[in-house]
């Protein structure tokens, strides 16, 4: 399945992407589109032979528990109404908590890593066959970017990602900034990872930009790419020539002209880093490109070129596995978002980092979701908030949080100025109520609000 050079599509660059020249598919959050109805963008650049390809967040296949039939019914739904070729997620646990530990359900609101261990390896393999079986497309699995990492690891990630794709036949989704990030972070050495990972699996690239602050990498996805990544990338073209590679951008977003200038870097890196044909490693993409299977595996090679036809025979996961992996990763997830003990052995700086990290992507995000918000509390907005996340963890999805926010702002008598107030009050009534408001109460609220702000 040959891919190209794409770009992540959001609905901040939805003409800028159109208008972009050379571009030959594109990636959209899963979460972010409606199952019944497609952005007017996205049915266009589908038109145009555009493939579109839907990348999930919220599913946290390396968490304790299970998948969630419903979120997985949903990133399925999705693929199809898309005609995607694939659908991505990424190793990662997002929640913790809930009925394996007797304790509430708490929500990260980001990617957090999973414990390189045989445990948790069993727990994620028998969650992505779980996923595999729920999906009417091929799955692929991406590395994440880590602040911390955790202690007692048995594996290296190039070895964890080789055993995942060995026992599931999942194709992976390579990101050489996230590579980069855990160098930088944790001082692992990308050129290690990309050796001892199965390049063969890959099924597309992505690439993104950060920022260092402080000696710590920060992958924002809201600065340019910078040359370390574009050298990973490097790197990685040297061993094998991907079938796709992807420019993710999610915020801060420049100029279409600079989107082009990325895109033409990534291509002329490519170029570049190319070997001869004749040395290199024989590999199973064309199977996997030809193939428009229905999510049974993909097919890996034993470095001789011959497949394996598949995933291998599924092995349960052993008694308490899923126990042990959920204590563990509820005693990080508290220590991030609630403020309780840190897990021995866990740097208490880079998780002060990691906690700080949770808090700002909250913020930010709400504010993308509820932009009312800071619209209404101004200058105030961001530390309001993060004073609040730092003493309550998040339990459902962004939404909720906008509304739990407000609520605490008001019950704590804020904000100060009476018109801020009443606008907040009626922002959160009109969202929190058992049924929205009719139209009529809406425009007169609006009315009272446009009188009280002359």
């Amino acid at each position: 399945m040959e891919l190209g050079i794409g770009i992540g599509w959001r609905p901040e660059i939805a003409d800028e992407v159109e208008a972009l020249a050379g571009v030959d598919w594109v990636e959209a959050v899963a979460e972010n589109l409606c199952a019944g109805h497609l952005p007017d963008s996205l049915v266009r650049l589908r038109e145009r032979g555009v493939r579109v390809v839907p990348h999930g967040v919220a599913l946290g296949l390396g968490g304790a528990d299970r998948p969630d039939p419903v979120r997985l019914a949903s990133l399925a739904a999705r693929a199809e109404l898309l005609g995607a070729p694939l659908v991505t997620e990424h190793i990662a646990f997002v929640r913790a908590g809930g009925p394996l530990t007797a304790s509430p359900r708490l929500e990260a609101g980001h990617l957090l890593p999973v414990q390189r261990t045989w445990d948790a390896l069993d727990v994620l393999c028998e969650n992505v066959r779980i996923a595999q079986d729920s999906l009417p497309v091929p799955l692929a699995l991406e590395n994440i970017a880590a602040l911390i990492t955790w202690p007692g690891e048995e594996l290296t990630e190039g070895q964890f990602l080789a055993e995942l794709v060995e026992r599931t036949g999942v194709r992976l989704l390579i990101d050489v900034a996230n590579l980069h990030t855990n160098h930088v972070n944790l001082g692992q050495d990308p050129a290690k990872a990309l050796d001892e990972l199965p390049v063969e699996a890959i099924a597309y690239v992505h690439v993104a930009g950060g920022v260092e602050r402080n000696g710590v990498w920060h992958d924002t996805h809201a600065h340019p790419v910078t040359a370390p990544v574009l050298q990973v990338l490097a790197e990685l073209r040297s061993r094998v020539d991907p079938p796709g590679v992807l420019l993710e951008r999610d915020d801060a977003f420049p100029p279409a002209a600079e989107l082009a200038a990325e895109l033409d870097a990534i291509r002329a890196t490519l170029r570049r880093a190319a070997p001869p044909a004749e040395t290199l490693p024989t590999t199973t993409r064309a199977a996997a490109r030809d193939g428009d299977g229905a999510g049974d595996g993909v097919g890996v090679g034993d470095g001789n070129g011959v497949v394996d036809g598949g995933r291998a025979p599924a092995t349960p996961v052993p008694a308490g596995t899923r126990d042990r992996t959920a204590v563990a990763q509820t005693a990080l997830l508290s220590a991030l978002v609630a403020g309780t003990p840190a897990p021995e052995g866990f740097d208490h700086r880079r998780l002060r980092v990691q906690s700080r990290a949770l808090a700002a992507k909250r913020a930010d995000v709400v504010a993308k979701v509820a932009p009312e918000l800071p619209e209404i509390l101004g200058d105030g907005y961001r530390a309001a908030f993060l004073a609040y996340a730092g003493g309550r963890p998040m339990t459902g999805g962004y939404r909720r949080d906008a509304l739990d926010f407000a609520e605490h702002v008001l019950i704590s008598g804020g904000p100060a100025d009476p018109v801020a107030r009443r606008r907040l009050t009626y922002w959160w009534q009109d969202r929190s109520g058992a049924r929205p408001p009719r139209r009529t109460t809406r425009l007169v609220r609006a009315a009272r609000a446009a009188l009280v702000g002359k």
